[in-house]
């Protein structure tokens, strides 16, 4: 569970990723949600009153807030009132780069607006002349708005089932090459896109800013032993993510459902860690994703451990060889620990490889040269007739194009195991 004061730190923090100027925020005790308001008279009339002396114009309510809550506290304050939902939404807006982000921000947008239309505009009240020989009482503002919403929800979600089925073409395309994916997951401003620009070079968006990332990005990498992985960083999640946000992002998150392994960033120097790494499980579970037993495909990655006091440090690494899934600790920013994580991928995804011989003629440059670009070299133990005899380490895809390119030369593994 996340403290209360840590959540008013995080909503504190949601607000300023879209330059709002927070110029009070506290605490409001709830015993009892009330329909109407879901705050009680009194503390609507300490807060409205708040809101006259400081002229503030938007208020901010870190909570799921109804239609009619919404109009109510509204109509209270005479100011603009946004829940937590609204609140990511504008961010999500305001972050989206690609054709696909905007499409998803929008569907999310026009479900969240969709239960909004509850009579808060004059406008709405208005009716529209029936069409026909017999004429009625017309359409109503709202009726209308709701039926454009709801003409335009379903243009978008066909735009999007067209992302989803490119990306599908785009991942079976990976799969021909195939390169293993490696997806980066983790709460928001765990420093997920500071630890990709380390790894690969790249220079994605990095800001100790909330959702300073939105949309995919993939880069190509090498590990130690040579093999090529695909590694991608993705949105970051929150506690209490809307569920529209999960569904609208789905096309995004197809990513994270097809890698072969998950690297969930955490940032550890965070008093709430623990809390926010429950939230993150719990986001990959309802993807479908298992986060424990033999089926998980994750690795904890504790990051910013270069923000650790020398006592906070050695109260980390003693957990860490407690826990269940040993993660690895590593700083993004001095690139501490990228080293030992970069080779737990390798053992990753050598588990499933195949140790192999091949006996390579000495004629045989070409076979030798792509023996290096495709395989992990073991071992090379020249012969007495010149050939050499190379050891290998090879994953399954490869050991089938291995096979074949022996077979064209007339050649055959010689062990394997």
């Amino acid at each position: 569970m996340h403290s209360p004061e840590d959540k008013l730190a995080e909503a504190i923090g949601l607000a300023e990723a879209i330059d709002l100027d927070v110029v009070k925020a506290m605490i409001v005790p709830v015993a009892s949600p009330r329909p109407a308001t879901l705050l009680g008279s009194g503390k609507v009339e300490e807060i409205g009153q708040l809101v006259k002396e400081l002229a503030i114009e938007l208020v901010i309510v870190d909570h799921l807030v109804s239609p009619v809550q919404q109009r109510n506290l509204e109509k209270a304050w005479a100011a603009k009132v946004l829940d937590r939902t609204g609140l990511i939404l504008e961010i999500f807006g305001r972050r989206a780069r690609t054709r696909e982000g905007r499409l998803q921000v929008e569907l999310a947008h026009l479900n969240y607006q969709k239960g909004r239309l509850v009579r808060s505009w004059t406008h709405l009240e208005r009716q529209r002349g029936g069409a026909g020989f017999l004429g009625g009482p017309g359409e109503t503002q709202l009726e209308l708005d709701r039926r454009m919403l709801e003409a335009r929800i379903e243009k978008i979600s066909e735009e999007l089932a067209d992302v989803v089925r490119t990306r599908e073409l785009h991942r079976a395309g990976r799969r021909r090459v195939p390169y293993p994916v490696a997806a980066l997951v983790g709460y928001t401003n765990a420093g997920k896109s500071t630890l990709f620009n380390a790894i690969t070079g790249a220079g994605v968006v990095a800001k100790d800013q909330l959702f300073a990332t939105l949309d995919p990005t993939m880069r190509e990498i090498r590990l130690p032993s040579g093999r090529r992985v695909i590694l991608s960083d993705t949105v970051g999640f929150i506690s209490e993510l809307p569920t529209m946000l999960v569904a609208a992002f789905r096309a995004t998150l197809e990513e994270v459902i097809a890698a072969d392994v998950i690297l969930h960033v955490q940032d550890v120097s965070h008093p709430e860690h623990a809390a926010q790494r429950a939230d993150v499980e719990r986001v990959l579970r309802e993807l479908g994703i298992p986060t424990s037993g033999p089926e998980a495909r994750l690795i904890d990655v504790w990051n910013k451990i270069d923000k650790l006091t020398s006592d906070k440090r050695i109260e980390i690494e003693n957990a860490a060889h407690r826990n269940e899934r040993p993660p690895v600790l590593v700083s993004a920013v001095t690139g501490e620990g990228i080293p030992a994580l970069l080779d737990g991928l390798d053992r990753f995804f050598s588990a499933s490889d195949h140790i192999v011989a091949v006996r390579v003629p000495p004629a045989d440059g070409a076979l030798a040269s792509w023996l290096y670009a495709n395989a992990e070299v073991l071992e090379r133990t020249p012969g007495t007739d010149g050939a050499v005899r190379y050891r290998l380490r090879v994953d399954p895809v490869r050991r089938g194009r291995l096979v074949a390119r022996l077979k064209q030369a007339g050649l055959a593994l010689e062990g394997e195991r």
